[in-house]
């Protein structure tokens, strides 16, 4: 496509009689900008309220178990280090001084327990620079009535 601005060739005609091309066409750019509308219209209301999912059981997979310590969180907050009560605040120096030489632990919380005390625990854990292992419970439909490690 080419543009004649000028339109004057030495004496003052036009060339060929063509006339000047000055429009750009907005049609495409209309097309878009309500099809991008659309999108933003059907999606705002997910990006405000969120969508509720159910987190799926974990399945069987090949035995991972390794010798580490495990910390509970049980439903009404109480922190244990294998099966006696911690302080919270301390559990990272009774790891270091009854598991010496370890970097990692599983953590084992009840699905009922509040997640601010999980995420309390995972913070002290990571702040230790601990490697935070979650344990899980296989899916039980199977009929296979395997459990996590420690319990």
């Amino acid at each position: 496509m080419a543009i004649n601005v000028g339109g004057l060739n030495g004496g003052g005609r036009r060339s060929r009689g063509t006339p000047a091309l000055a429009e750009i066409n907005v049609t495409p750019f209309v097309d878009v900008a309500l099809v991008l509308l659309i999108i933003f219209m059907i999606t705002a209301h997910v990006m405000e309220y969120g969508i509720e999912i159910d987190v799926p059981k974990t399945r069987s997979v090949a035995a991972s178990a390794k010798d580490l310590p495990v910390v509970q969180v049980s439903q009404s907050g109480e922190v244990y280090l294998g099966k006696d009560t911690v302080n919270v605040n301390l559990l990272a120096d009774q790891i270091h001084s009854r598991y010496p030489g370890q970097n990692a632990v599983y953590l084992r919380a009840d699905r009922r327990t509040p997640f601010d005390q999980v995420a309390q625990v995972l913070s002290i854990l990571g702040a230790a620079k601990f490697g935070v292992n979650v344990v899980t419970v296989p899916d039980d439909s199977a009929g296979s009535k395997a459990r996590g490690p420690g319990q």
